[in-house]
């Protein structure tokens, strides 16, 4: 089972709007090597997992093909608050939404020339399970060979090339919002290449030599430095009520980073920040929610309320 804990992972700074940054970062949601590929293919090598004497290793894969779920959460949030507003929009909620604000531009005339514009015509200003040039995300991405070695050195490889292409689009904007979500996924990117190599090295595969991949130095990169600092390129979370998780079994010791760290399975999941819904927008009609629609939404959740309270005697009395 999973469980959800209205929390976003880490906290995604404030910034300006920045449709071509949402754009590049749909790459790392839902391209080849994006978040939504490691979370399909890490919880469907888990589903799949053959061998109860290995438990430690579909441990650690299960416990980070969880954590990829809150960073598909996590880097699509990230996109629609990318994409949520217009820069040069000055207009009022009363105003009408086919004429400019004072002094601003028409509300989403920046779709014509930023980005993806299927990101405004198709999203309402919102992600969607597509890379940057658009292409959706594709079931074929998955890997599950049914073989232990075979599937880590993957999963090694799916971690190290997602890393790669984050550090790219880290570069690719100034964007604090976009750097803040792409800074953590590039350290828990580390992380997992951490844990897959730990593993593999478990099985006599000597490829922590290579770790990390790509040879960045991140810590050049303020907003990793801060996360490096913090050690948390060697956390690994079980995301396990019941702490029946033996992925600590593998994931302990020297970090194959070389960094000088220790490994850490020891906790059950981050902190997490609050998660807070966007504000409505006017000019994409989302949610559309007029007065009338309002109390007919109260009217029905009165009702269903009353049906409760029927059945199982008024709550909270």
């Amino acid at each position: 089972m999973f469980f959800h804990v209205q929390n976003l992972i880490n906290d995604i700074e404030q910034d300006e709007p920045d449709p071509g940054a949402a754009n590049a970062l749909q790459e790392g949601l839902g391209g080849q090597f994006g978040e939504m590929r490691t979370m399909m293919q890490y919880l469907f090598q888990a589903m799949n997992f053959r061998g109860p004497a290995a438990k430690p290793y579909r441990d650690l894969i299960q416990g980070i093909g969880t954590e990829e779920i809150s960073h598909v959460e996590l880097i699509g949030t990230t996109i629609s608050r990318l994409l949520d507003g217009s820069p040069q929009y000055q207009g009022k909620k009363t105003d009408p939404l086919d004429k400019p604000g004072a002094g601003g531009a028409i509300p989403l005339n920046i779709a014509l020339s930023e980005g993806n514009i299927h990101h405004y015509l198709v999203g309402a200003q919102g992600a969607l399970p597509v890379d940057a040039v658009g292409n959706p995300w594709s079931g074929s991405y998955v890997y599950n060979s049914g073989n232990l070695v075979l599937d880590l050195l993957y999963n090694l490889m799916l971690e190290s090339t997602g890393r790669l292409q984050k550090c790219r689009i880290y570069e690719m904007t100034e964007n604090k919002t976009a750097r803040s979500t792409i800074s953590y996924l590039i350290v828990r990117d580390q992380a997992h290449e951490n844990g897959y190599a730990k593993a593999l090295e478990t099985l006599g595969v000597d490829w922590n030599k290579l770790l990390p991949i790509p040879k960045t130095n991140a810590e050049k990169f303020p907003e990793v430095k801060k996360l490096t600092d913090l050690g948390l390129q060697s956390k690994q979370y079980t995301f396990d009520l019941a702490g029946q998780s033996e992925a600590g079994k593998i994931f302990r010791g020297l970090s194959p980073s070389k960094d000088g760290t220790e490994l850490d399975a020891s906790e059950q999941a981050p902190e997490g920040v609050p998660s807070v819904i966007a504000t409505e927008r006017f000019e994409e009609y989302a949610p559309g929610l007029d007065p009338e629609l309002l109390k007919l939404i109260q009217a029905t959740a009165d009702l269903e309320l009353a049906d409760v309270d029927a059945m199982y005697g008024r709550i909270g009395k």
